[in-house]
């Protein structure tokens, strides 16, 4: 039988069910604990100061909203594509064409965002060897890995995601020994305002870096795109959703007001990574270069994350008959192999970023990545809205809901919709909407002439 726009296997047509829950929720944290929190949040920090922390709760918040928006769905319906097919579903087929390569976008670029600060963290021990070659390595070490079986993706993300966890567990302990047993009081929330006071910048400084803090936490949609090569992904997802936002909450505000807690934020804007600024306050041996290596396992591992989203979202608009029908084939281990090296195109702009201009490439990436998280969760919301009014209509019970709907899914809505329109005023953000909104006007063009009548592959 043919199948409809929107419509897909529960797996996702060749894809393997191998995920375990303890794999799905540290795919959820492999996505969101990498650069964002260890170099975006330098930046986060120079935007707003000490109020930083402010940002990061509001940007907490609408990670909250998102997650329990999509969770909702995801329970109901466990697809391969995820948030795209029910934005095709509820919406219809162009709302899902365009909110899946709007996603996809996001994914490359952050892909490269997370490469090329690996290139900048190498130079720590290696500054006589050009960055581009480290790019390329750990390139092809993840291309590899991703070209394997989903259990090889999974066992791989789950032990960098492990490291990078304990990790900030440790660094948490360090921070708050130094701030609550400094005799000396050189360590403690007075540091909040020693300079230009808790709002250095301003409201309008707080309510820039929850761009940044938004970035930070994005990759907890990937739950919700691994569902569907999960065991059991219904209570996967509920699982996933319980712990992963608690966590990241715990790692990116507790960390940040343990940080700010430590250094006046002029020393922590001037060094590599405020991480960095902070253990070296701490005077342990060799702690530059532990903490070094970790950086580099949370951006192998958020890459590693965010690439395998991005594959399966190539997948899924494959199967919609909206991508290359190679990016539909699997291997005999259920990889789209042809997908993992379509989706592999942020790599190549990181390496030319990162061959042209070594110092501003993390910027770039970071500022072209933005635009597709900010509006795939605006469109998440979206899509959540006109979901419940269908499910309403058909009068059937929900396994999971979100609290607060309507008003919870309209507010966050609103406010990532406002997020958008801010980039446009932040220097550090100047090409999210250069680049979101032609890239939005090519994608709706090629919809109309090429793949607005073009039928799902398993149609065929």
């Amino acid at each position: 039988m043919a199948k409809k726009p929107g419509d897909t296997t529960e797996a996702g047509t060749g894809l393997k069910k191998a995920l375990t829950p303890a794999q799905m929720a540290m795919i959820a944290l492999g996505s969101a604990i990498g650069t964002g929190l260890f170099a975006g949040s330098k930046l986060a920090i120079m935007l707003a100061g000490s109020s930083v922390i402010l940002s990061y709760v509001i940007g907490g918040v609408i990670a909250l909203l998102v997650m329990g928006a999509l969770a909702e769905m995801t329970v109901r319906l466990p697809v391969a594509g995820s948030f795209g097919v029910y934005a095709e579903r509820y919406l219809g087929s162009f709302a899902g064409y365009l909110t899946k390569y709007m996603y996809w976008s996001a994914l490359i670029f952050a892909v490269g965002t997370e490469v090329s600060a690996i290139g900048e963290y190498m130079q720590f021990w290696f500054s006589d060897i050009p960055g581009v070659l480290w790019v390329l390595l750990f390139s092809a070490v993840l291309l590899a890995v991703n070209f394997s079986s989903v259990k090889v993706f999974g066992t791989t993300e789950y032990w960098f995601s492990a490291i990078k966890v304990f990790a900030v567990i440790a660094f948490i302990i360090i921070a708050a020994w130094l701030v609550f047993h400094d005799p000396n009081d050189q360590f403690s929330f007075s540091n909040y305002t020693a300079e230009s006071g808790f709002f250095a910048n301003g409201l309008g400084g707080t309510w820039s870096a929850v761009i940044v803090a938004i970035f930070s936490y994005m990759g907890i949609e990937a739950i919700s795109i691994a569902a569907a090569e999960a065991h059991n992904p219904k209570q996967a997802v509920r699982k996933a959703f319980k712990v992963s936002f608690l966590r990241l909450l715990l790692f990116y505000v507790l960390t940040m007001a343990l940080i700010l807690a430590i250094a006046p934020t002029s020393e922590l804007v001037s060094g590599a990574s405020p991480f960095v600024t902070v253990m070296s306050q701490a005077g342990i041996p060799f702690a530059d270069s532990v903490l070094n290596f970790v950086l580099i396992v949370a951006a192998l591992s958020a890459m590693n994350a965010q690439l395998y989203a991005a594959t399966r979202m190539l997948h899924s608009l494959a199967d919609a008959g909206h991508a290359p029908r190679l990016a539909h084939r699997t291997n005999s281990k259920g990889a789209p192999l042809h997908a993992v090296w379509m989706s592999a195109g942020g790599i190549a702009v990181a390496a030319i970023v990162s061959a042209l201009a070594p110092e501003g490439g993390f910027g770039l990436m970071l500022s072209l990545a933005t635009f597709g998280a900010l509006a795939t969760w605006f469109m998440i919301l979206v899509t959540h809205v006109s979901f419940r009014r269908k499910v309403q209509l058909e009068d059937a019970p929900l396994e999971f809901k979100l609290p607060g709907y309507p008003a919870a899914s309209l507010i966050g809505a609103l406010l990532l919709a406002a997020l958008l329109v801010t980039t446009f005023f932040v220097p550090q953000f100047k090409y999210t909407l250069v680049f979101g909104i032609p890239f939005v006007a090519v994608m709706s063009l090629l919809y109309a002439l090429v793949f607005a009548r073009k039928k799902p592959v398993s149609g065929n």
